[in-house]
């Protein structure tokens, strides 16, 4: 395969911009499958007033699509430079923190059935028990955001600090029952890291998960810091108007919803998921594979992933939602190739998009 690494001139008929610069790779036998995934692209962005988007896909280990789309600041007319600009990855943020997990599987210094509070001692105790791995999957009962909490603006010094939003709340269910999905579960989980590693999380993320894997441009989106290439955070107003997204501090969610990323450093992460090497065997197994309830129902989220319902074998990933960025991050082991959709809006709509752009390159 040949790749070609271009700095060039895009028309892009929107309604906020017309001429846009933006890096690109391309690799020269996916030309057809570039040219039709534009469109989608293109269409997308206008129908949903979309200010900017980067996408790539990578193929056995080589990058084979990698575009950015629009702007980064519209403000500035800074444009998104692709696997440079920096995005929210809302819940993508879970995988990233189910590697730990996985990694002090594998170093046996953590035990998915254990007890929560065998790392957490200081979470309350509730009417049932409940483990790791429940807590994973979304079947603990660990309840969700309440009301404006998605919009939170404080900042929390401390992953144990941000227990305190839902730490003394009821289950919602008795474990292992029913499904519910729970970022704060992920924040419960971020405190049971630092239990089992003897490290605070973000220090533990960014020395045993982010630097082996060379994602050099992931971090936590820490406000006060300068992070370069961070890109502004838009959203719709009623009337559909792009409008600044609303400010807020994420802090309180960095294990379910708080780190920044880049299409390249997913990639990376992606292909590090895509077979042992990274994680064992056994343990990428686990994380990946759908969790199953009481009654016999499979939930389709394994441990941080979430699994294809209607084909279990063809993919598995996360979707990530967060205020000024909508991210789609999907694996397909069986192809070898990652595709990584990222935006700077909180209404953008990808629908099937990134899994038609998969087919294409799948089928070229």
């Amino acid at each position: 395969m040949k790749s070609l690494l271009i700095f060039s001139a895009l028309v892009f008929p929107m309604l906020v911009h017309t001429s846009i610069f933006s890096q690109e790779v391309i690799d020269v036998d996916y030309t057809q499958a570039v040219r039709e995934a534009r469109l989608m692209i293109d269409s997308l962005m206008q129908s949903g007033k979309v200010p900017g988007i980067d996408v790539a896909v990578s193929i056995d280990g080589r990058i084979v699509w990698s575009e950015g789309f629009g702007y980064g600041d519209l403000e500035q007319k800074t444009p998104v430079i692709s696997g440079v600009t920096r995005f929210r990855i809302g819940s993508v943020s879970k995988p990233l923190t189910s590697a730990a997990i996985g990694l002090l599987m594998d170093q046996e210094k953590l035990d998915i059935d254990a007890l929560i509070q065998t790392y957490v001692p200081a979470f309350p105790q509730k009417k049932y028990p409940v483990t790791i791995r429940q807590v994973g999957g979304h079947i603990a009962g660990i309840r969700h955001y309440r009301d404006d909490e998605f919009l939170s603006s404080a900042y929390y010094e401390t992953v144990s600090e941000g227990l305190a939003i839902f730490k003394d709340d009821s289950l919602l269910f008795a474990p292992g029952t029913e499904y519910s999905y729970s970022s704060y579960g992920f924040n419960l989980l971020s405190a049971a890291i630092e239990g089992a590693s003897g490290q605070d999380f973000l220090t533990y993320m960014q020395e045993n998960v982010f630097e082996p894997l060379g994602m050099i441009s992931t971090t936590a989106d820490i406000n006060r810091r300068i992070i370069s290439n961070r890109t502004s955070f838009y959203a719709l107003d009623e009337d559909e108007n792009i409008i600044n997204a609303p400010y807020v501090d994420n802090s309180y969610k960095w294990a379910g919803g708080g780190f920044i990323s880049t299409t390249h450093d997913l990639l990376k992460f992606g292909e590090a998921h895509m077979g042992p090497g990274f994680l064992s065997q056994n343990t990428l197994r686990t994380l990946i594979t759908t969790q199953q309830l009481k009654n016999g129902r499979l939930t389709h989220y394994g441990i941080g992933w979430a699994t294809n319902a209607e084909n279990p074998g063809r993919s598995y990933g996360h979707s990530g939602g967060s205020v000024g960025g909508i991210t789609s991050f999907l694996v397909y082991p069986g192809y070898k190739m990652v595709v990584v959709l990222l935006s700077n809006s909180s209404d953008t709509r990808y629908g099937n998009v990134p899994d038609r752009i998969a087919s294409l390159f799948i089928t070229n």
